[in-house]
């Protein structure tokens, strides 16, 4: 079974990101909210692929490629 706190945790980053974002831009730091979004981004992705790295991981060990 999957397991969905992997999708709340980005879904979570993913809220907290866009709220920092519209708070900056709201006073006129349009150039950090630009950083904190691309930050959030790069956070993300790297959760999504330590994930396929632990898929990849799981598919080679049960069909047992070397």
């Amino acid at each position: 079974m999957m397991d969905f706190s992997i999708i709340f945790k980005i879904a979570g980053l993913g809220i907290l990101i866009t709220v920092v974002c519209q708070v900056l831009k709201k006073s006129d730091r349009d150039d950090i909210a630009t950083l904190v979004s691309l930050i959030g981004v790069v956070l993300a992705l790297t959760v999504v692929i330590s994930l396929v790295g632990d898929l990849f991981t799981a598919v080679k060990s049960i069909f047992e490629l070397y």
